[in-house]
């Protein structure tokens, strides 16, 4: 099993909470991770349908089975679980009694916050990050195979091989998912619009014109994109604005949560194929983003990231909100170092009174400050987020 950096946010919740509700991806470690930090638990998987059926016909029972402290995979399969569990935390007053996971923000968002409101610790925990992988010597930080192989942690656990993995990731989780919570009448259409979303990588999704090519409304492309958000399949990256007039752009971009599938998605069936692909400096960019946003959540932070982008193409590609300060970063997959790198930070300085020194993460090996700009690796993002807030 591989130790994963949220561990201590996880033992940290479990001594201040009666409840520690983990949420995050289908096959992003949920499940080991409790069971590697509780080893001692009782352990209740309620995708079993006999489990699910005492859940929710006789909770009581359920619980007389399963006592506390007990791990509940995937709760929001029976959400009325959350008000004996409420009452039980009541009444004991014991801390880490229940470990709860989940893969539907949406659903269980709305269940924990009926129930169990000012009992939970609330945690988010996505693939492995770059950092994971270094610290565990788990690859050689090569970025087209880590683009190809992605973050799922079996694939790094087991001989599994990527496309095969993530083929069968789409269709038995995705699209089951997205089933289970919309009605999608056409598979066929869904897969297209999922691979035309990953074809749009870090741009601003115009559903609209995605409409007309998919052959289903954008009212529809709207609701699947919330499902696919609340699934954890995708993450929308809000843009920042102040006072700077009505110049700026205001709607987000989109990325997906496990870089590896929209490799599959967009026909990547080799490691070398990710430097011809049209597309690999969004890939790349996807990459870091998804870095920076598990840095956040591992250390049980709010992401507080965001970018900026106006209507005359000046833009930044991630700014993190660190207390009352704005650090602008550059992503750009290049190898050499360029001077055009920094001028979307120079400009976002200019205008955004909060704004300090910036960053550019690439693919390059120069590494320190060049005038006001720091550079770094890559492999070293968490170096820029981890800093406290």
């Amino acid at each position: 099993m591989i130790p994963r950096q949220i561990q201590s946010e996880l033992a940290l919740a479990a001594k201040e909470y009666p409840v520690v509700t983990i949420s995050g991806p289908r096959q992003s470690g949920k499940t080991t991770l409790a069971r590697m930090q509780f080893p001692d638990y009782s352990y209740a998987n309620l995708e079993s349908p006999e489990l699910r059926r005492l859940a929710t016909n006789d909770p009581l029972a359920f619980f007389a089975r399963h006592p506390a402290p007990m791990i509940i995979d995937e709760v929001q399969r029976a959400p009325e679980l959350l008000s004996y569990i409420q009452t039980i935390s009541d009444k004991s007053k014991k801390r880490g009694q229940y470990i709860l996971t989940g893969s539907h923000q949406l659903r269980l968002h709305e269940a924990v916050s009926q129930s169990l409101a000012g009992r939970t610790a609330l945690l988010r925990l996505l693939p492995l990050s770059l950092e994971e992988l270094k610290n565990n010597n788990l690859c050689n930080m090569d970025w087209n195979m880590l683009i190809y192989h992605g973050f799922m942690p079996r694939l790094y656990e087991e001989d599994i091989d990527p496309a095969r993995f993530y083929r069968n990731y789409f269709q038995t989780y995705v699209e089951r998912d997205v089933r289970q919570m919309i009605n999608v009448k056409s598979l066929i259409a869904f897969e297209s619009f999922m691979r035309l979303l990953a074809g749009r990588i870090g741009q601003i999704v115009n559903l609209h014109s995605l409409s007309s090519d998919v052959g289903v409304s954008s009212t529809t492309l709207k609701e699947w994109v919330s499902v696919l958000e609340a699934s954890f399949v995708i993450f929308r990256l809000p843009p920042y604005f102040e006072n700077f007039g009505k110049r700026i752009i205001k709607s987000p971009k989109i990325y997906f949560t496990e870089i590896g599938l929209a490799a599959y998605l967009l026909g990547i069936e080799k490691p070398e194929h990710v430097t011809r692909d049209p597309l690999r400096g969004n890939l790349f960019e996807n990459m870091v983003v998804l870095e920076a946003l598990k840095t956040r959540f591992n250390a049980g932070t709010d992401p507080n990231l965001f970018f900026f982008r106006d209507n005359k193409g000046n833009e930044v590609d991630l700014i993190f909100k660190k207390g009352r300060q704005l650090i602008p970063v550059e992503i750009k997959s290049s190898m050499t170092f360029n001077s055009d790198f920094t001028k979307g930070i120079d400009y976002f300085r200019k205008i955004a009174r909060d704004a300090v020194n910036g960053t550019v993460i690439y693919n390059g090996e120069m590494t320190g400050n060049i005038s006001d700009t720091r550079f770094i690796n890559f492999v070293n993002t968490s170096e820029i987020f981890s800093e406290p807030d």
